[in-house]
């Protein structure tokens, strides 16, 4: 798969378990730093949400685990929109780790624009579907 966006993050020494190498939800924790930078770029700052017209909740988060990553470790993850529906938005990524060269994680977030004042599904803003089409325009 081709990754439109590809944002890079270090594995920090209190990112792992007691096995010595990432815990499990540090990989979707690193994804999703790298998924909101991405979004950011599109014009939807996650660090700026009471200026969004609407909020997103995560609504499925899945991760298959592929090989490990040590602390201090840097890996890059590529992110993808593979599907464009009218509330909701799915994303697709892939971790690889530069020390091994190898992929460390793939997986995906399922995200869904709800409306601030009564928490129920709302279609994707404009400016953002556009923002996302012009970028990738198989999903219009």
């Amino acid at each position: 798969m081709s990754y439109p966006y590809v944002g890079e993050q270090k594995v920090r020494f209190a990112d792992t378990d007691a096995n010595g190498h990432a815990y499990f939800a540090t990989y979707l924790v690193l994804a999703d730093e790298v998924s909101a930078d991405f979004w950011a770029e599109l014009g939807w700052d996650f660090n700026k949400i009471h200026e969004q017209p609407t909020l997103t909740f995560t609504v499925n988060a899945n991760i298959d685990f592929v090989s490990e990553c040590l602390p201090g470790d840097w890996v890059d993850v590529g992110v993808a929109f593979t599907k464009l529906g009218n509330s909701s938005l799915t994303s697709e990524w892939e971790m690889t780790n530069r020390r091994t060269g190898e992929v460390a994680a793939r997986g995906s977030f399922v995200s869904v624009f709800v409306d601030k004042s009564d928490r129920k599904p709302c279609p994707i803003p404009a400016a953002l579907r556009s923002a996302i089409v012009a970028l990738q325009p198989e999903l219009a």
